[in-house]
């Protein structure tokens, strides 16, 4: 691998799409989930932008009949086989766990809208930069649960290739639900080495960048995600950045990730925490824990037998008393 400490040069422009009208939908019968309780997106009203992205725009909406809130996501451009395979594994999904997908329509020029539970409090991004590091409970908490999520989709050979705290989402009795599929992929056959460079350049694990044409374990990669993700809750920054500096660009953190030995944990971090961290942080994907195996981890197993967080519920706006018990800002 040859890789350049060379900075590139980027003009990006990036512009976020204004709130539209709802067209008619013309539902796709192979689209449509079972038992639907919204029958066409018209019947929708958008309420506000929650995200945007390659992936479509998704949005807050509120059902004109029963007022109940929902996520929109709308797929320009039409079915891709990408899009395709995201709304299968959507269709496969039913874990408390992952975000819950309650109709897919396909609109008469051609547009997905994928329609899903709203998670109130959004993601563990955004509620990290507004809070700070978590405690060690707390992330032993979020851990135990990404791995039940990630054990559900894996068991249905599916390996979700993009976990990071903004595709982590939090209910405000703070359970974990992973979303965002737009890059998973369903795994079939004795297939376990498709196109590993996908997702975020950031959470990639080091074969992804390094294989040398070589097969690895596609669900491992999550696993790296995942220890990357949980580390970054607890120090309240991105692990292989250190605190107030400038973001990497990509071909650095490629060299990080690959040539540069793991970050460590903390020294006021528990031996369980860290040894949890090491396992999920090894270089070689060979000596990485499995999902499975993770579950059996001493520090998964406190967490399994203290239900700290949930039944608690996250304060609003202008009482965060019960998420300040929650979150330790270090």
């Amino acid at each position: 691998m040859n890789l350049s400490r060379k900075r590139p040069h980027l003009n990006l422009h990036i512009q976020v799409p204004e709130p539209v009208e709802i067209p008619q939908c013309i539902p796709i019968n192979p689209l449509i989930l079972p038992r639907q309780e919204v029958e066409c997106v018209s019947d929708l009203e958008k309420l506000q932008i929650l995200g945007s992205g390659n992936g479509g725009t998704v949005y807050r909406v509120r059902h004109k009949q029963s007022s109940k809130v929902y996520a929109l996501k709308v797929i320009r451009g039409g079915a891709t086989d990408q899009v395709r395979q995201e709304i299968e594994i959507l269709r496969r999904m039913d874990s408390p766990n992952t975000v819950r997908c309650h109709a897919i329509f396909e609109e008469a020029f051609g547009d997905i809208s994928i329609l899903m539970e709203y998670v109130e409090a959004g993601s563990l991004d955004v509620l990290a930069k507004k809070v700070g590091s978590f405690s060690e409970t707390l992330v032993a908490n979020i851990a135990y649960q990404s791995l039940k999520g990630l054990d559900y989709l894996h068991s249905k050979s599916i390996v979700h290739r993009d976990i990071k705290p903004s595709n982590l989402l939090v209910t405000r009795e703070m359970k974990v639900k992973i979303a965002d599929f737009g890059v998973s992929k369903i795994i079939t056959g004795s297939e376990n080495s498709c196109n590993g460079f996908v997702g975020t350049c950031a959470y990639m694990s080091p074969e992804k960048f390094n294989s040398h044409g070589k097969d690895f374990d596609l669900f491992l990669g999550d696993v790296w995600s995942l220890g990357l993700t949980l580390m970054e809750l607890y120090i309240g920054h991105y692990p292989y950045v250190k605190p107030g500096q400038k973001a990497a660009d990509n071909p650095a953190l490629m060299w990080e990730i690959c040539l540069e030995e793991p970050p460590c944990m903390p020294k006021d971090a528990s031996e369980d925490f860290k040894d949890f961290i090491e396992c999920c942080l090894q270089k070689d994907w060979t000596k990485r824990w499995t999902v499975e195996k993770l579950l059996s981890h001493p520090f998964i197993i406190s967490a399994r037998q203290n239900d700290f967080g949930i039944g608690r519920t996250i304060g609003t706006k202008t009482d965060n008393s019960v998420l300040n018990d929650m979150v330790s800002v270090r």
